[in-house]
Formats: C-alpha cells, sequence, structure tokens
C-alpha cells in the first residue's frame, strides 16, 4: 500500500475512536466502520463481527469502546506499519550502451506498466573514479577495471524507482546478469545479447539501494509525490 492509503487509513481510525467516546455520533460511527472495513478488506474480519453484534444488541449508546473501535484500531495500525515496511526505493541505471541505443524510453516504460513510480531521474557520464565507487564491492574481480571504464564511457540515466517489492521484482523485470540466461520477458532477455553490455544495472538488496542511491542522488534530488495512479495500483478505490 502507499502512504497515502496510510493517511487515509490514519485519518479513518482517529474517526473511528472519536466516535466511539460520543453516543450522538452512532449512525457517523457506523459510516466510518464501513469505510473502514472497504479500506482493510479481507483483513479485518473482527471489525465487521464486533459491528453486527454490536447492531443485533440495538446498542444506542454507541460503540463499546474496550470492545469494538480501540482494539480494531490497535489491529489496523499494526498493519498499517507492517505494509508500510513493504514501500522500498531502488536504483537503476541504464549503462552507456542502452542509453546509445535509445532504448531509454522503452526501459522506463516497463518499470512504469508495472505501476512502479518514478521519483527521481538524471542523465550524467560519470568519472572513472565515481565509477570505482560504485562498483567498489567488485574491485577484486579480475574484469573491476574493465567494468569502471565501460560505465564511465558515456551517459548514465541514473533513476529511483519506489513500489511495494520494487527491489526484489526490479531485478525479475531486469533479468539475469547474463542476458543469455535470462528469461524472454526481462529486459535483458529481449534487449541484450552479452554480459558485457547488459545495458542495465539494478540494486540487489535493501542496503546495496541505499547506498546506491545516497551515492548517485542528493536527498533534494529525491521527490515524494502521490501519483493520481496509485489508487489503481494498491486497490484504494
Amino acid at each position: 500500500m502507499s502512504s497515502q492509503i496510510y493517511r487515509s487509513a490514519s485519518r479513518t481510525l482517529r474517526s473511528l475512536i472519536s466516535a466511539s467516546k460520543n453516543s450522538s455520533l452512532f449512525v457517523e460511527g457506523r459510516a466510518v466502520a464501513a469505510a473502514t472495513t472497504t479500506s482493510f478488506r479481507g483483513k479485518v474480519p473482527s471489525l465487521a463481527s464486533y459491528y453486527g453484534r454490536a447492531e443485533s444488541r440495538n446498542v444506542s449508546s454507541g460503540w463499546i469502546s474496550g470492545t469494538l473501535a480501540l482494539p480494531a484500531a490497535a489491529y489496523m495500525l499494526q498493519e498499517q506499519e507492517a505494509h508500510a515496511a513493504e514501500m522500498e526505493r531502488t536504483f537503476i541505471a541504464i549503462k552507456p550502451d542502452g542509453v546509445q541505443r535509445g532504448l531509454l524510453a522503452e526501459i522506463i516504460s516497463r518499470f512504469e506498466r508495472k505501476g512502479f513510480k518514478l521519483v527521481a531521474i538524471k542523465l550524467v557520464v560519470p568519472s572513472k573514479d565515481f565509477a570505482q565507487k560504485h562498483y567498489h564491492d567488485l574491485k577484486e574481480r579480475p574484469f573491476f577495471n574493465g567494468l569502471c571504464d565501460f560505465l564511465s564511457s558515456g551517459p548514465v540515466l541514473a533513476m529511483v524507482w519506489e513500489g511495494e517489492g520494487v527491489i526484489k521484482y526490479g531485478r525479475k523485470l531486469i533479468g539475469a546478469t547474463d542476458p543469455q540466461k535470462s528469461e524472454p520477458g526481462t529486459i535483458r532477455g529481449d534487449l541484450a545479447v552479452v554480459v558485457g553490455r547488459n545495458i542495465i544495472h539494478g540494486s540487489d538488496g535493501p542496503e546495496t539501494a541505499k547506498d546506491e542511491i545516497s551515492l548517485w542522488f542528493k536527498p533534494e534530488e529525491l521527490v515524494n509525490y502521490s501519483s493520481n495512479s496509485e489508487k489503481w495500483v494498491y486497490g484504494n478505490n
């Protein structure tokens, strides 16, 4: 779920708890509960059961806060925190071969069609020293110098993408390091032929993503915004 959904859920929960303290808001509280149940469909069955129990007893004094509103609110806040952890950012770079071959729009569109959100982008020509920092974990490999030479040989499109599971799925979208071992439908499987020209790089884990994003982008270059498409991607509609 997106952060926009969480903020909406929090507002709903505050209304629910407020309604539980005021008997005059019983009708409004029922509406809030219905909206909350819809937003968390399949995740809070206890809410519907509590509500049905209260209505069947004709409770005219409002919600029974100790039995309904507070347990439901606590449950949903826990769910909110758990799903917030799923929202990730990853670093994706289209290498000089991908730029020179005119594959920028093709590659960007694959991430967009999946439903991920672009939050930073710039075209840069990295220096050799910068390339060495990027590939620092490979400095003991025999191909390290050649790798750095190639990354610094021309323009690189550096990007940060955001979404649930974007790090792991981004790697799947890219395909195996060796294009000939990449499945058809992946970026490398469809658009590349040899390892030395595999056109794209993607972070392989949360810590790597954090390090690479901070290496390539200043904090002020990362944009926080809500996309109109998020409700259609994550189901908040």
